[in-house]
C-alpha cells in the first residue's frame, strides 16, 4: 500500500480548466473520499491518476515514486467506472481472470486467485454466468473483483453505486468500508452524494465548481467544523445567517441585522476576524432545539413563526420565519419531539442553540 500525492496538478480540455493547481496527499492504506458537485474535476483527477489522461503541468507520487507520465500498464493503480464496464462475451470467471490472463500466470494460479476472490466477494454461485445474467449489485461486485484480483496498490472508485437502488447502495457502502479494512489498499471514492462520502471515508477532499479543493479532513471535521459557506451547504444541511462581528476582545457575537446580537464561539482566532467584519455563521438544523417555551441554558434564542413541517420517519423537519423574513431550519428526533410538546403550523417558536454550535465562515 502506498501514498498519493499531487503536486501543482492542472489539467485543461478545449482550453477550459478543469481543475487548477490541486496539492493534495492521500495517505496509505485509507479509505479517502473526493466529495464535489458534478461537473467539479473530480472524475478528471481520478483519471490523471489512473493514467488515462495526461496533467498539463504538475506531478504524481505514488508514494515516493513519481508516476506523472508513466503509461497506464506500468501503474499498480486499478480504477471501477460508474458503468461497471464488464466485458459482455465473457462470462464472470474470464472477467476477472482477464489481467491474470495478460500477464501471462500459469492457468492454475488464475485459477486459484479467481476462486479466492469470487468467494470474498460471494460470487462463486455465479462463476460461469454471463454478466448479463446478473443484477446490479452482482455485476458491481464482479466490476470490484476483476479490479482486486491482481492486488493493485491503489483503487480508484469513480461513483461504482451511482446505477444501484438506495437500499442496495446501502449495503454494497459497508461491503466496501469492509473489504477495504480487509485489503488495506488505498481506496480513492469518487462521488457528488454526501451520504456515501460521510459514510466510507476515512479521511476526505471538497471540491468546488471551479475545480479547486475548498476543505480536507476527517467526515466530523469537515461536518462540524467547515472553512467555508460552500462546504456547510454541500457537505449537510445548514442555516447561514449574515452579519457582523462584534465585541471580538470580550464576548465576541455576530449582529444580524433586524434579529439582534447572537454569541459565537471563536477558539482560534484567524486573520480575518476582525471588529466589524462582515462575515457569515453555520448553524446546522440539529443543533438547534425547538419550544413554544423558553428554555434554560442556552447561549441563544430568536422566536419564530412555523411555515411547513415535514415528516422524515426518524426526525421532523420544522421551517420557521424570523422577524426579518429569514427562514430557518430545525431537524428534531421524533422521539424526543413526541415526548416533549406538540408543534404545529403557525406556533410561534423559540430557536435555542449553544455558542459552540455557530461556526464562523469568512466566505
Amino acid at each position: 500500500m502506498r501514498s498519493i500525492t499531487l503536486k501543482n496538478l492542472s489539467k485543461s480540455i478545449n482550453k477550459q480548466s478543469i481543475i487548477s493547481n490541486i496539492n493534495l496527499t492521500i495517505p496509505a492504506g485509507k479509505f479517502f473520499a473526493l466529495l464535489g458537485p458534478s461537473g467539479c474535476g473530480k472524475t478528471t483527477l481520478l483519471r490523471l491518476i489512473a493514467g488515462l489522461e495526461n496533467a498539463d503541468c504538475g506531478q504524481i507520487f505514488l508514494g515516493d515514486e513519481e508516476i506523472t507520465h508513466h503509461p497506464i500498464h506500468k501503474r499498480p493503480v486499478n480504477i471501477v467506472f460508474q458503468n461497471y464496464a464488464l466485458f459482455p462475451h465473457l462470462d464472470v470467471f474470464d472477467n476477472i481472470a482477464y489481467s491474470l490472463k495478460l500477464k501471462g500466470l500459469p492457468k492454475e494460479v488464475i485459477a486459484q486467485k479467481v476462486i479466492k476472490i469470487l468467494e470474498a466477494f460471494h460470487l462463486e454461485a455465479h462463476i460461469y454466468k454471463m454478466t448479463s445474467q446478473l443484477s446490479g449489485g452482482q455485476q458491481q461486485r464482479v466490476a470490484l473483483a476483476r479490479a482486486i484480483v491482481n492486488e493493485p496498490d491503489v483503487l480508484l472508485l469513480d461513483e461504482p453505486l451511482a446505477a444501484l437502488d438506495f437500499k442496495l447502495r446501502e449495503r454494497m457502502l459497508i461491503e466496501l468500508i469492509d473489504l477495504q479494512d480487509k485489503l488495506k489498499t488505498t481506496f480513492v471514492y469518487v462521488t457528488h452524494d454526501q451520504f456515501e462520502a460521510l459514510t466510507v471515508a476515512d479521511q476526505m477532499a471538497i471540491m468546488n465548481h471551479i475545480g479547486e479543493i475548498e476543505q480536507i479532513g476527517t467526515p466530523k471535521e469537515i461536518y462540524e467544523f467547515p472553512h467555508s459557506s460552500f462546504v456547510a451547504r454541500f457537505v449537510g444541511t445548514t442555516n447561514i445567517l449574515n452579519g457582523k462581528l462584534r465585541g471580538i476582545d470580550q464576548e465576541p457575537e455576530i449582529e444580524i441585522p433586524e434579529l439582534g446580537r447572537f454569541k459565537v464561539y471563536m477558539p482560534h482566532k484567524r486573520e480575518w476576524m476582525k471588529e466589524g467584519q462582515d462575515l457569515m455563521v453555520s448553524i446546522r438544523p440539529e443543533k438547534i432545539f425547538i419550544s413554544k417555551k423558553v428554555p434554560p441554558n442556552f447561549s441563544n434564542q430568536i422566536k419564530g413563526v412555523v411555515q411547513s413541517i415535514v415528516y422524515h420517519g426518524r426526525s421532523t423537519q420544522y421551517n420557521v420565519i424570523l422577524a426579518n423574513k429569514m427562514r430557518m431550519q430545525v431537524f428534531e428526533q421524533n422521539e424526543e419531539h413526541f415526548a416533549q410538546e406538540v408543534i404545529d403550523y403557525d406556533n410561534e417558536v423559540i430557536l435555542s442553540w449553544q455558542k459552540e454550535n455557530a461556526v464562523l465562515l469568512e466566505k
